[in-house]
This record gives structure tokens, sequence and C-alpha cells, in this order.
């Protein structure tokens, strides 16, 4: 064997390790966020169940249907917070996603280079704002709007959550919607103008179609961004301690807000139930993802059939 053979051996060996090196390097990096997933979920749920088991054990029950969270008198119920978060989480989507849908619309199908060029980084700007300034921003302002016009006279409410959730959910359902919109091939938009459609009915019957499945991915992750925020929530909710919201102007007592205001002093019985608030919270969650990234993904398999 020339030396010639016996370099091309060594460099095809060194070769080899290295790409073994970085395949081990990015399976640990796989394996880190599935065992940070994984000893989340065993935290959380070794916590939050603790208190429905055992000696003196609190009745599940009464913590899913309960309608008033009072730990100085060992009641904790969290049905109205369920209700709160759901019904503050679709009012900011029912708000949100049409304005962020049709301003992805205009960025993507209509406005002039110059006009876009002023809009997103206005967009990635909102993006990047802290949700406690948001908070500020709906105590200030929102609440103050409300307080004028509401039948209660006060300003902290559903509504005031609903505004506030809809403007933090608009830079990740214009973002996304944009590039799904940009994705669909031009030969769409030709084959429609080429049968008389105009301008308008191509992005509505053809382009907003063709990208339903990122749309509506869109929409999965402004959910998880609704329904996950706390601070701006907190500072805008009402926070009260029991009673179903009966309107727009009720105030609200949303899952995350409760975990966020008292985990910090909370111990006993009072901290398992706020961990307990935790799992019903995660699986709340779990339950919408799994269903909607489903949904997207068959919408998807039915685009590509086409």
């Amino acid at each position: 064997m020339n030396n010639a053979n016996k370099e091309k051996i060594v460099a095809k060996r060194q070769k080899d390790y290295k790409e073994k090196v970085f395949h081990f390097i990015f399976l640990v990096s796989a394996l880190v966020s599935v065992l940070s997933v994984i000893a989340i979920i065993v935290f959380v749920f070794s916590k939050g169940l603790k208190p429905f088991f055992g000696e003196g054990a609190y009745s599940f029950f009464d913590f899913i249907t309960g309608l008033k969270w009072d730990p100085g008198n060992d009641v904790y119920g969290i049905f109205y917070m369920i209700v709160g978060s759901v019904l503050a989480t679709l009012g900011a989507i029912v708000l949100g996603v049409p304005i962020g849908l049709l301003t992805a619309v205009f960025i993507a199908e209509i406005a002039p280079k110059k006009i876009v060029a002023i809009i997103r980084p206005a967009i990635e700007l909102l993006a990047g704002i802290p949700s406690v300034i948001y908070g500020a921003f709906g105590l200030g302002v929102i609440v103050q709007l409300i307080k004028k016009v509401s039948p209660t006279g006060q300003g902290e409410s559903l509504l005031a959550v609903i505004c506030v959730l809809a403007i933090m959910i608009l830079p990740t359902i214009i973002t996304l919607s944009e590039s799904s919109l940009r994705a669909v091939p031009k030969s769409y938009r030709e084959a429609s103008y080429g049968l008389g459609a105009s301008k308008i009915q191509t992005i509505f019957k053809t382009v907003v179609p063709a990208a339903k499945s990122g749309i509506l991915s869109a929409t999965v992750l402004g959910i998880g961004r609704a329904i996950g925020e706390t601070m701006a929530v907190m500072m805008i909710a009402g926070n009260n301690i029991g009673g179903l919201p009966n309107s727009i102007w009720s105030k609200i007592r949303p899952l995350t807000s409760n975990i966020s205001m008292e985990m910090s002093y909370a111990s006993g019985r009072h901290q398992d139930m706020l961990f307990a608030t935790g799992v019903v919270l995660f699986i709340f969650i779990l339950v919408i993802n799994t269903v909607l990234i489903r949904l997207t993904g068959k919408m998807g398999d039915e685009g590509s059939k086409k």
C-alpha cells in the first residue's frame, strides 16, 4: 500500500470520526430538550397530584368544579378560572386572527415595497416588547377607556384582557401568515387571473385557501401565547376570588395569574394546589394544541392531494 492510499484511509477515518462526534453532539442536544420536558412534567405532576391522594385529600371534583378560591378557608375551586381563561383566549383569537390575517394579506399581496418597509419593522418591534409593557399599556390606556363606558364603572375586566391579548398575538399571526401567503406558487395566482378573477377574488378564493395550513399553524401559536400569558393579564384582569364571568365587563382570574400571584408566599396544601392548577393548565394547553396540530396536518394533507 503506497503513501497516497494510506493518507486517503487516514483522512476517511478522521472524517468518519468527526461525523460521529457531531452526531453525538446533535443527539445530546435533542436529549436535553426531551429530558427537560420530561423533568418538568414529572415535577409538576408529582406536586400537583399530591393533594388529591392520602389522608386529608382534597376532592378533585370540588377543585375542578369550584367557583371560589380562598386558601385562608381551605377552599380551592378553579372552574371559574378555567372559564375566564377560555373566554379570554377565544376573544383574543376572534379579535386578533382577522386583523392579523388581513394585515398579512396587505403586506404579502397588496402593499408597495415602501409601505412594507415601514410596517414590517413595526410588527417586529411589537413582537419584542416585554409583556409587562403590554400590561402597563393596558392598565394606563385600555382599562381607562373601558372604565368610561363600562356599566360597572370598573376597567379591569374580561374585555381588557381580550384587547391586550389580541394585540400581543398579532406579531405571531401576521409573520407566519405572511410567510405562508408568500409560499403559495405564482402559478396559482396566474391561473386565477387567467380565469377572469380580480385581484381580491384571487387573494381570498385562491391564495388564502392554499395557505390555510400555515395560517392555522399561526393561530395555534397565537392560542399558546394567549393562554400562557401571565404578567400583562395579571395587571388588568381584576383577579376576583370567585364567581363566573357573566359579561365582558366582569373581572376574571386566569389560571396563569392565579399561579404567579400566590406561588411566592404559598406553602403546604396551598402551594400544592397551585401546582395542581399548573397541571390543569398544562393538560388544557396540551389538548388544544394536539387538536389544532392534527387539524393543521389534515388540512395540509388535503391541500397536497389537490
